[in-house]
């Protein structure tokens, strides 16, 4: 490493150990939303796009410390704003406070206000996987925000992989990396059988014709309750939120009468985009310090299988943070409230330098 990337590397993680203080502000700065074209895009297929449009929104102004913050599955820039993360994290005095930081945080590929299947090519939209996902927020913030070092990538669930991948692809491009509700292993288990029915019981209903339905595919809804009530919400949440079968049934047609994803095909290319994830064995390249969080009622990254304890072993400068299991959790949906973690993402920059 050079004497000025040293230099470089040095002050960004004294701003993260200055910033990570608490500051008296007015209020956190107006998201910003923005687009961008990446050309020529070229997926993992050989497939190419001579234009790819992706949406962002920062907060925060450009001479702060960098963050990328990563939405998961479906979600959006706009998902992550929201009082319980955002309110906990980007507010004055919070650990990534808006008026230190630059925060950016890209809608995926294939969701928000990026390319999707649902603009006119349907199912034939370059089939996309979370490298091609990553290779197009690096293209955004290289090419069209002009950023060339990262203070910090964090993550939930899909962003949470996406930092792993972060991680082991751009080394050299950021100081810290917290993945949360993730594990940088294969997608196997339950986590990939639910998602693996989830794309059948869309395909198989006949209203889907191949993709090129005229008419949202009924399937699509039911699809989406089964996959989240079975993977989300936490046990101890749920037995609290239903304790009888009068309760458990209100729960489920509300969850029914909520307005369904929007299109058939963006979901699916965004639940089979994870098919062939698999950080594990490049996990020796990481070279930014790591904080792992995770919640030990997720139900998609259940951490009795020891998966993720053993990949912590195989990362230099790497500590996991497991979230205890209680009624106030909300198992694989635990970190969307960075209440449960603030104090510990604190510590965490704090002690970067």
């Amino acid at each position: 490493m050079t004497r000025a990337s040293l230099t470089r590397r040095a002050a960004l993680l004294a701003g993260l150990a200055l910033a990570a203080a608490p500051a008296a502000a007015a209020e956190m700065p107006a998201p910003q939303e923005g687009l961008w074209v990446a050309r020529n895009f070229r997926f993992h297929t050989g497939e190419t796009l001579p234009e790819l449009r992706l949406g962002y929104t920062t907060l925060g102004k450009p001479d702060g410390i960098p963050v990328l913050v990563l939405h998961g599955t479906a979600g959006s820039a706009r998902s992550l704003l929201t009082p319980a993360f955002a309110g906990n994290l980007f507010d004055p005095g919070q650990p990534l406070d808006a008026s230190r930081y630059y925060i950016i945080i890209p809608d995926a590929l294939g969701a928000g206000r990026s390319a999707k299947p649902s603009d006119g090519l349907r199912a034939a939209f370059p089939r996309y996987n979370y490298d091609d996902m990553v290779q197009a927020q690096y293209r955004l913030l290289t090419e069209g925000l002009g950023v060339r070092h990262l203070g910090l990538v964090l993550g939930h669930s899909m962003g949470g992989m996406h930092a792993w991948l972060w991680g082991v692809t751009y080394p050299e491009f950021m100081d810290a990396l917290v993945p949360m509700a993730s594990q940088p292993t294969a997608m196997s288990g339950r986590n990939w059988m639910m998602r693996r029915l989830q794309v059948e019981m869309i395909r198989r209903d006949p209203a889907y014709q191949g993709g090129n339905y005229t008419e949202q595919p009924p399937a699509l809804r039911l699809a989406n309750v089964v996959y989240g009530t079975a993977t989300n919400g936490g046990t101890l949440n749920l037995q609290a939120a239903a304790p009888d079968s009068a309760a458990a049934d209100r729960l489920v047609e509300a969850r029914l009468a909520a307005p369904p994803p929007s299109d058939a095909n963006d979901f699916i290319y965004q639940w089979e985009a994870s098919r062939d994830y698999n950080p594990e064995p490049l996990l020796g390249r990481i070279k930014a310090r790591v904080l792992a969080i995770n919640a030990a009622d997720d139900e998609r990254n259940p951490p009795e299988t020891g998966l993720m304890q053993a990949a912590m072993q195989r990362i230099p400068r790497a500590r996991l943070l497991l979230i205890p299991a209680s009624e106030k959790t909300l198992g694989h949906g635990t970190t969307g409230n960075a209440g449960f973690f603030a104090e510990d993402l604190r510590r965490f920059l704090a002690a970067a330098e």
